[in-house]
Parts: C-alpha cells; sequence; structure tokens
C-alpha cells in the first residue's frame, strides 16, 4: 500500500487501496434477498440507544455557538478524570486527559504527530491481526508499518518485535480487549517493554467496558507510580455509550505526550462540538446504562454461538469485545462470508480485512437487536 518509486526515483501517487467493508458490496443483494432483509453483522455500530441523560444534554447544551477548547472542556476532562477512578482505581489530572474527535481520527493521525517530535525515528508496531486503522495511520505518515506477531490467545508477541524495528519505532500500539480477535494483552509488560526502549506505548481500551475474563484493565495501572511516563490509554464512548454517531474520544496519560498532542491538534483544528462533549459529561458520570449493556453484548455473543453451532461451526466466545472470531472451514473466510449471505441473509467480515495472519476467520459483529439475530437464527434453521 506504500507509494512505490516511479521513473528518476520520483515517488508515484499514493492510490488509497479499496475500503474494506466496501469489498462485501456484491453480497448484499444476496442477503436482500431474504423476507426482512439484510441483517448487517459486518461492522460494530452500536444500534442500542444512548442514555437519556446524554441525549438530553446533547440537544440542550447551549454549547452550539463558540467554538469548543480542542483539548476538551475542564468538566468534560474532569468527567474523564472521575471515570478512570472509578472504573480502574487510578488517579489522573484533567490536565493529562485531552479530547479527539472518535479514536479513529486520532489513530490515523497519531503517527504523523509523532513523527514530528521524534523525526528520528519512522516505525508505527501494531498486533498483525488488527482494528487497520494502525496501519494506514502510519502509511499517511510516511512511515513503516510494522505488525507484531500474535500468540495462540491473540496476545501481542513483544519477544518477536525484531530489535531493528525497535530502534526505529516511533510508537507501539496495543489493543485490549482487541478488535477482531478479543484478546487480552499483558499491559503490564507491554509497559515495561516500552519504557526500556523508550517508545511510547499507546494502549486501545475502547472495548475495555465489555471485558470478559477478569476485571477492565488499563495500561495506566502500570504507570500511576511516575506520571504514566511513556503510557496513554486511548478511549471512546462509541461502544461505552453507543454514542458512536456523536464522534467523541479522549487519549489519557503521560502529561508531556498529552500536552505535546494537544497544542498539536489545536493547529489542526481538531475540536470535538460543544454539545458533543456537553452530551459526553453525561455519559461518562452514568455507569449503570453500561451495566445494561454488557448484558446485552454477552447474550447476543451467545446466541450468536448458538447459530454457528446450528452450521457445524465452533463460534468460541472471546475475553473481550462483542466480536465472534471465527475459523473458515477449509480456512476459507470468503465462502463462509458467501454462506451466511446465501442461508443467513447475514454480512460478516473476513477475517483479512484485519490483516493477512487472520485470513483463515471471519468476524462477527454481534450488535443488531435481538429481533434480527433472532431472524438470522431462524433462517439458519430452515436451512
Amino acid at each position: 500500500m506504500s507509494p512505490v518509486a516511479s521513473g528518476a526515483g520520483i515517488p508515484a501517487p499514493y492510490v488509497p487501496p479499496p475500503y474494506p467493508y466496501d469489498r462485501l458490496d456484491a453480497y448484499k443483494p444476496l442477503a436482500e434477498a431474504f423476507p426482512g432483509g439484510l441483517v448487517d453483522l459486518s461492522i460494530g455500530t452500536p444500534v442500542d440507544p444512548p442514555p437519556a441523560a446524554a441525549v438530553e444534554a446533547l440537544a440542550h447544551s447551549n454549547a452550539e455557538r463558540g467554538y469548543p477548547p480542542s483539548i476538551g472542556t475542564l468538566p468534560l476532562r474532569q468527567a474523564v478524570s472521575r471515570w478512570v477512578d472509578r472504573r480502574f482505581g487510578v488517579t489522573v489530572e484533567p490536565t493529562q486527559v485531552g479530547a479527539c474527535i472518535g479514536t479513529k481520527e486520532f489513530v490515523a493521525s497519531l503517527p504523523l504527530y509523532l513523527k514530528l517530535r521524534r523525526p528520528d525515528r519512522d516505525t508505527v508496531l501494531y498486533p498483525e491481526i488488527a482494528y487497520p486503522t494502525y496501519e494506514m495511520g502510519a502509511i499517511f505518515a510516511g512511515c513503516r508499518p510494522v505488525p507484531v506477531p500474535v500468540d495462540e490467545h491473540w496476545r501481542i508477541r513483544l519477544d518477536a518485535i525484531d530489535p531493528a524495528d525497535a530502534e526505529r519505532a516511533l510508537v507501539l500500539w496495543v489493543n485490549t480487549p482487541g478488535n477482531p480477535a478479543g484478546g487480552l494483552d499483558d499491559l503490564e509488560a507491554a509497559a515495561v517493554w516500552g519504557r526500556e526502549r523508550d517508545i511510547p506505548v499507546f494502549s486501545d481500551e475502547c472495548y475495555a467496558e465489555f471485558t470478559w475474563q477478569g476485571p477492565a484493565r488499563t495500561i495506566l495501572s502500570a504507570g500511576r507510580d511516575d506520571s504514566f511516563r511513556g503510557l496513554v490509554a486511548v478511549h471512546s464512548l462509541s461502544k461505552r455509550s453507543n454514542f458512536a454517531g456523536c464522534r467523541l474520544g479522549y487519549y489519557i496519560g503521560d502529561p508531556e505526550i498529552v500536552h505535546y498532542l494537544q497544542e498539536v491538534r489545536k493547529h489542526a483544528g481538531m475540536m470535538v462540538p460543544g454539545p458533543v462533549q456537553a452530551a459526553g459529561i453525561a455519559a461518562l458520570d452514568d455507569d449503570e446504562h453500561v451495566v445494561r449493556q454488557r448484558d446485552i453484548y454477552w447474550n447476543r455473543l451467545l446466541l450468536g454461538q448458538a447459530v454457528f453451532a446450528k452450521l457445524g461451526i465452533e463460534a468460541p466466545l472471546p475475553a473481550g469485545g462483542f466480536y465472534l472470531w471465527i475459523p473458515a472451514p477449509d480456512r476459507d473466510a470468503w465462502a463462509l462470508t458467501e454462506r451466511l449471505a446465501r442461508e443467513a441473509g447475514a454480512l460478516i467480515s473476513p477475517g483479512e480485512f484485519y490483516g493477512a495472519a487472520g485470513s483463515a476467520y471471519v468476524r462477527v459483529a454481534m450488535v443488531q437487536p435481538d429481533e434480527l439475530l433472532n431472524l438470522v437464527a431462524e433462517r439458519v434453521g430452515a436451512a
């Protein structure tokens, strides 16, 4: 995907690859032919309602006129601090928090900003089975994207990182619970690895509220004794609070790195709309809706597992997240994708969307309402 040299050392123009989910368009007519239409399980788009207090704040914040602070309002950053303390038992100051326009833009733009900070380094390390934006962010910044192998439990293998790549690394990304496979990395080990090599570790924790094996975890726990040196946690309200359409995320940790990013992002005009920031405060201060959402997603995962069992396919439950990561029969993920569209009217994602190492798997996002998931189950039973 990187630009290729073209004549006399002049680089060729960059041509973006097809957006992964656009490659599923050919299967949509197969699924849409069913009574009741297509059931889209390809993208992790929340469909359940956000907390009512957040919607109320969004409508009546009176914050839509002026420019909002790029770093996030003080009340928003204080709400993040309160949430981190309640959820993880970690104390952070509001100055150690910055707002972002959802975390996807943050992931995509981070390597560019870090390259300006450390022009002597050019490499982005990330799990080999992962959210594709880690790789794209490196490419956009003209950096080297280097995937790191994962183990049989989908955890990043720090011991597999080539020392030559580590010497050039701008950042190490970890993702817990992981998208797509739901693995839980050893965040303490990642923190130690990064600090020993002076490599910032950014921990994407957007699915932390949906951790099924043990308590929710954050890399900040590994740095509480020295102001989170070299560590930044990245969170979002998209999954936690069904707030994906409002685009509100936040990054928390090392005060020097956070301040640097706050200042750079000011110049880029990266501002979360004021009404969204007000709504975010209400969502962050409400934990009850998250408890209910956890139960909903867990039950949907169990239902999805049962549906695939009817097809004679084992669907292991994840350690975290709301995706099923399923080995495809005969290692043919595209064949299973087509089968689900033809036999059940459901759209799923081939694992290669998340890295070549995932090509023998499919990802199934268990996000649709129960009535649609039950419709898929009925179609499978009839087939």
